[in-house]
């Protein structure tokens, strides 16, 4: 096929291969992961296909990327996260690798809740409480969805671990912008997990090619 795209393309692979290659995520499995993470927050279903092969590669299993993916869903809906997953399930196919995971659930629909929120304590702290009993009654039912469902069915999970979670969550808000109370909220659970703000501006600038620099600046101000 003919390429008829070759400067932009030319562009495009100096700068992957410059800037954000000395300055982005160093460990290559977490940088497939949180690129797999950030394409699916965006829906770039084009290049996801061969960032599963680059995780692979690192050495991530299927379960590793499956639950990345599994865990955008809070930030960024189902629909979204199940056209991912076709994407990576073909992919994975293609190369001879089952794509099936290992269950990785810890919580029951009687404990999903309690967990949650023991979790979004551990990550934020007791305010936590006073926000859920300061919350207008016609909205303390996202509250208990807050806990149950983002933190409960999924912080919980296994595989991924707290820090992991913490910093694809960051990164997923970030990617689809307009999120930046949020995105301050997370910067600083990633410190609270024990993440660093090294870490942070690293896996903003692995992203930074995908999201650009409006969204990557106005992430860079909420970890500052």
């Amino acid at each position: 096929m003919k390429n008829y795209d070759g400067s932009f393309m030319l562009i495009q692979e100096r700068f992957l291969n410059g800037e954000i290659e000395k300055n982005g995520l160093q460990d290559k499995k977490k940088k497939a992961l949180i690129s797999l993470a950030c394409l699916t927050a965006i829906q770039t279903m084009g290049e996801i296909p061969a960032k599963v092969n680059e995780a692979v590669s690192a050495g991530a299993d299927v379960t590793e990327i499956k639950e990345t993916l599994y865990h955008t869903a809070p930030y960024i809906g189902f629909p979204r996260v199940k056209e991912a997953l076709s994407v990576v399930n073909a992919e994975l196919e293609k190369m001879g690798i089952d794509p099936e995971e290992t269950d990785q659930s810890t919580v029951t629909a009687d404990t999903r809740f309690d967990k949650g929120l023991e979790v979004q304590v551990r990550i934020f702290g007791d305010f936590i409480y006073s926000m859920r009993e300061n919350a207008a009654q016609e909205t303390k039912h996202i509250q208990d969805c807050l806990s149950a469902h983002c933190f409960g069915d999924y912080y919980t999970r296994g595989t991924l671990d707290l820090k992991m979670r913490e910093l694809i969550t960051f990164v997923v808000i970030c990617s689809i912008g307009g999120c930046e109370s949020q995105a301050k909220s997370h910067a600083a659970a990633n410190i609270n997990v024990g993440n660093t703000k090294e870490l942070l501006i690293q896996a903003l600038t692995t992203c930074l090619p995908y999201i650009g620099y409006p969204r990557t600046l106005n992430a860079l101000n909420c970890i500052n």
